[in-house]
């Protein structure tokens, strides 16, 4: 692509995604000075159609960007009235109580919410300011000064031929530069991925750490609805097979959030994540919650859990990455909105700072230095070793030892085990096949549980067939000649969406790539154990179109 010519456009700062972080830095920027010429490009066809989280949002991140935001409308309508803990068994469960849990587990002054439904309402609130927002417009690639610095990044481009090659129809896009890039695209973005290469950023940090979490939207029978209830689950099915749990949200209209959270640290390539998801609503107690109810809609998408330890720097010359793109989930928690929030206002405060001192282009060092010293380091900092703990010790251990952490970092600010160390990346976690025994899942039954392709009609998936692939494999041979008999071939399992098969054709085994189910989730960039594939993004527009999740 680099010899097209494309027409470009100047902005002071050019946002790439429309996600609470890219949006937060949007509305600071111009709250701080209303001059400011700001674009926000969104992949997804609409603000929202990408966003997918739990989501019980701490407020904290929306109180310091937009303090009378219930006077403004947003849609934070249903506060968090009951916690609710349990440790699942296949037939049974066990309330932990909440009195041992240090203070911030508690969900008290939280609203369960869409997060898709509070980012639609957030560009609202940055249009209204003035800031441009461009939906369907996917940024493919960053464009580079001549002094090494990120100065923009191309976006808008469409018709490509499917071999990659320009057509007679395709629209080359557009270069859009800025003073400064701010990069808020989530878990492993593509260009986030490649600035954190380039500039070598996760040097001397630890490898980041991720969970796949899938989600569906559940209308349920009224008698069993209770509005505010907030409920996550330990343990069975997925035991000693991997780490993760399950959360289940009652918000307003009689729906409920169902989700299920997959570690992908797991060892056994024959575990099969989204199997495991479906297997846990047969449990009595949540098939019991759903029953007569109708499943509305489904997504996923992987969640950064590496936490303190494993923050990249987060600034290069010309770019700062944002929320999810350097990683700020608070593991426990299960929460990153509200630090996704703040890592925006205080990227545009350290922008605003350097234009009133007429730079641009440089690193913004003071971006960084907030994010550690503040409110987001500190949140993070307090409960840095329970991902590792997990990992290492297994769920029983790491809920004692962990609770014990957490308590002497909120009580006295230190840790018994200083920052402990996660060691190898999820791809590396991997196994060969031949170390562990394959795993029977039952059949989905059509109503309380479904297959993956029925599951993914409900996340408004679509891609343009005839544009390339999006998926792109390094090596093509890998999947059969070393994945398959080596690991029993993971994608397969791995994906939440169906987009990977290994077929017989011809007499010969084939690696199928359906990218048109592709759900944008990037398990795949994460898991394969031969880190053999990347995900780039598709034309704009294309992906989920999720509703309110």
């Amino acid at each position: 692509m680099a010899e097209i010519e494309r027409e470009s456009m100047e902005y002071d700062v050019v946002i790439v995604g429309a996600g609470p972080a890219g949006l937060s830095a949007a509305i600071r920027l111009k709250q701080l000075d209303a001059d400011l010429n700001v674009v926000v490009l969104e992949k997804g066809s609409e603000v929202g159609a990408h966003i997918l989280s739990g989501a019980v949002l701490d407020p904290s991140g929306l109180n310091a960007l937009i303090p009378d935001w219930q006077e403004k409308g947003a849609p934070l309508n249903v506060p968090v009235k009951d916690d609710n803990f349990y440790m699942m068994g296949e037939s049974g469960q066990i309330r932990i109580p909440n009195f041992p849990m240090p203070p911030l587990m508690n969900n008290h002054g939280n609203y369960i919410v869409s997060m898709g439904n509070v980012c639609r309402w957030m560009a609202e609130q940055a249009e209204e300011l003035g800031v441009e927002i461009f939906p369907g417009m996917s940024c493919s690639e960053l464009v580079y000064g001549n002094n090494g610095e990120v100065k923009g990044v191309v976006a808008g481009v469409f018709g490509l031929e499917a071999d990659g090659s320009i057509g007679e129809n395709t629209e080359p896009g557009m270069e859009l530069h800025g003073r400064y890039v701010f990069l808020s695209e989530g878990v492993r973005g593509s260009l986030a991925k490649e600035v954190i290469e380039r500039y070598d950023l996760s040097a001397g940090k630890e490898p980041q750490k991720f969970g796949l979490g899938m989600k569906e939207i559940w209308e349920i029978d009224p008698d069993k609805h209770s509005e505010g209830s907030v409920t996550h689950t330990m343990g069975w099915p997925l035991n000693a097979n991997a780490g993760g749990g399950s959360f289940i949200y009652h918000l307003e209209n009689n729906q409920v959030y169902v989700g299920f959270v997959v570690h992908l640290n797991y060892k056994n390539p024959h575990l099969y994540p989204y199997m495991e998801f479906q297997r846990f609503k047969h449990h009595p107690m949540v098939a019991e919650l759903l029953k007569g109810g109708k499943r509305v809609a489904y997504g996923a998408r992987a969640i950064s859990e590496g936490g303190y330890q494993s923050m990249p720097k987060m600034v290069a010359p010309g770019v700062a990455l944002l929320g999810c793109s350097v990683g700020m989930v608070n593991v426990p928690r299960i929460k990153g909105n509200h630090n996704a929030m703040l890592s925006g206002k205080a990227a545009a405060e350290a922008a605003f700072d350097a234009f009133k001192a007429d730079r641009a282009g440089d690193e913004l060092i003071a971006y960084e230095d907030e994010v550690r010293a503040g409110a987001i380091g500190r949140d993070l900092k307090k409960v840095r070793n329970v991902k590792p703990m997990w990992s290492k010790w297994g769920l029983t251990a790491s809920l004692a030892l962990g609770g014990l952490d957490m308590w002497t970092n909120n009580l006295f600010g230190l840790s018994l085990f200083g920052t402990m160390k996660h060691g190898k990346s999820d791809a590396e976690a991997t196994e060969p096949a031949d170390k562990h025994q394959p795993i029977d899942y039952p059949k989905p039954d059509g109503t309380l549980s479904f297959d993956r392709l029925t599951n993914v009609s409900y996340s408004m998936t679509n891609h343009e067939e005839s544009q390339p692939a999006h998926l792109h494999l390094k090596d093509a041979s890998v999947p059969i000649s070393v994945n398959l008999p080596k690991y029993a071939e993971p994608a397969q399992r791995y994906c939440p969406a169906g987009v990977y098969e290994v077929v017989e054709k011809d007499g010969e085994q084939k690696f199928v790539i359906n990218f048109q189910n592709c759900v944008h989730c990037k398990t795949c960039d994460i898991k394969d154990p031969s880190q053999n594939i990347n995900w780039a993004v598709p034309q704009g527009g294309d992906g989920p179109n999720y509703p309110n999740m």
